[in-house]
């Protein structure tokens, strides 16, 4: 069932509906059961999967408890059964052809083997989710619980099951263990928020793509032609995630359900660090929590640092896709990143200053940031070492206007999203109460979410695409 389909709203429709006229003590069962049907709707045998990792979340936060001395050893088992099943779906096609291209340049005769290992979706938000679980209960941050349902529907809860925000435990289990009370205001902002997140997806992510694809199949781009496809791309990404990510909010809202923020205008940062902090933030604090810290963070000094820096993003790159490029991705974050605190170690600080230099940071980082997005987009090494080699000089005039011409028409479709980071608080319901809820925000809240429904059904393409995240 994909998130852009009629299916999709009419499950949704009825879940909600169902949900709220059940028993208190049924809701969460029968969200459970909902969000099986939902993952198992086109492929069931992708159940299998979510299942025996919920097994192993559950089972181990339970043996864990029951056996405090051998607290480590469970951990141990819990994380080697996620990676293996996360490294075998994900990672088996990659490695595999690695390994007989490094046969073959040795002057071995071999061919890579006919089985090709079909990719689920969500693997790698539900196994990292299941995994945060684990560590936290070895911790001691959360207790392992003793009801299945809980722990089953922390894993599975539909609304973020394909593409995240990767929950925490802490934050979500709390929310499913205690009654929830149906209130007018949280319907409303769900509605909002997800007729929102389709016209970013339908009517931005889906138009720009266009574009971007078709400058990304030209055997030979010019530069300027290039990188306004790198720019489309990058207006494409944001817009695609985040859209799924206010879907997601929007339906888990309207179930009682808040989830952990994703995305905090990302395009807007003064820094790299600043852009973790605001692009895929469940993702990013993951990794910090559990893989930086762990390593020993900065607490060692400022080299020890910059390697655990590397080593996180190295594992971010890679966790991303199966392909050399999400490495020199993830590499090149943390070399951003490590530059960056280099540099504030060498020049004096002044607030005056930095704030001044602020408009010049934001642009110079969103350059920055679409360096990165083409080593992100771009999957053939090849054709990689050709664009970072084009020359703005030797471009045409032609090739300019042309350049000029898709900059304008993304600036075009971006501008809801322009609007949207002036008039945030507006947009996402997070700031409404009840009270505001009425009166002229509620008037200016609907009619807002009119013309975005009217722009869905005038200017979606005719041949809307998966959210980009579904691939990871």
């Amino acid at each position: 069932m994909t998130i852009q389909s009629l299916d999709y709203l009419f499950f949704l429709v009825l879940a909600v509906a169902i949900h709220w006229t059940l028993n208190p003590r049924h809701r969460n069962l029968f969200l459970l059961f909902a969000s099986y049907v939902f993952y198992g709707y086109v492929h069931p045998w992708f159940l299998c999967l979510l299942w025996f990792s919920t097994v192993v979340t559950y089972g181990c936060g339970i043996a864990m408890n029951r056996w405090p001395t051998h607290r480590k050893t469970c951990l141990a088992l819990a994380l080697t059964a996620s990676f293996a099943m996360l490294g075998f779906f994900k990672y088996f096609n990659f490695f595999t052809h690695n390994f007989v291209q490094l046969l073959q340049t040795l002057g071995f005769s071999l061919s890579e083997p006919m089985i090709r290992v079909f990719l689920p979706i969500g693997i790698s938000f539900f196994v990292f989710q299941g995994m945060s679980y684990v560590i936290d209960v070895y911790r001691g941050t959360i207790s392992a619980r003793t009801n299945f349902i809980y722990v089953a529907l922390f894993n599975a809860f539909f609304p973020q099951l394909a593409a995240g925000p990767i929950g925490r435990a802490p934050h979500l289990l709390p929310q499913f263990e205690r009654p929830r009370t149906l209130h007018p205001e949280c319907l409303l902002d769900g509605m909002f928020l997800i007729v929102w997140g389709y016209f970013k997806k339908l009517v931005i992510a889906d138009n720009v793509s266009i574009i971007a694809n078709k400058i990304f199949m030209l055997d030979q781009p010019g530069f300027p032609v290039l990188w306004a496809g790198v720019f489309a791309f990058c207006v494409q990404i944001f817009a695609d995630f985040s859209a799924y990510t206010d879907i997601a909010h929007g339906a888990a809202r309207m179930l009682g359900i808040h989830l952990m923020e994703n995305f905090n205008h990302p395009y807007l940062s003064s820094s790299p660090i600043d852009f973790w902090r605001r692009w895929h933030i469940s993702l990013s604090t993951w990794f910090r929590d559990y893989v930086y810290i762990p390593l020993g963070g900065s607490r060692s000094g400022f080299w020890p640092g910059a390697r655990n820096v590397m080593i996180t993003f190295l594992l971010s790159g890679l966790w991303h896709g199966a392909n050399w490029n999400y490495v020199l991705w993830g590499a090149y974050w943390g070399g951003l990143i490590v530059g960056h605190r280099l540099l504030n170690r060498v020049l004096p600080a002044d607030r005056f200053i930095s704030r001044a230099w602020t408009p010049i940071k934001v642009m110079s980082m969103f350059v920055l940031t679409n360096i990165g997005w083409l080593l992100f987009r771009e999957t053939d090494f090849h054709y990689l070492l050709r664009y970072l080699a084009l020359n703005p000089w030797e471009a045409t005039p032609l090739e300019w206007r042309a350049a000029a011409y898709f900059v304008c028409m993304v600036f075009l479709f971006s501008t809801p999203l322009i609007v949207h980071m002036s008039v945030g608080r507006l947009v996402n319901g997070d700031a409404m109460t009840a009270a505001r809820m009425t009166g002229k925000s509620f008037v200016l809240r609907t009619a807002a979410a009119t013309c975005l429904f009217l722009g869905i059904l005038v200017l979606r393409t005719g041949n809307p695409g998966d959210f980009f995240y579904f691939q990871f």
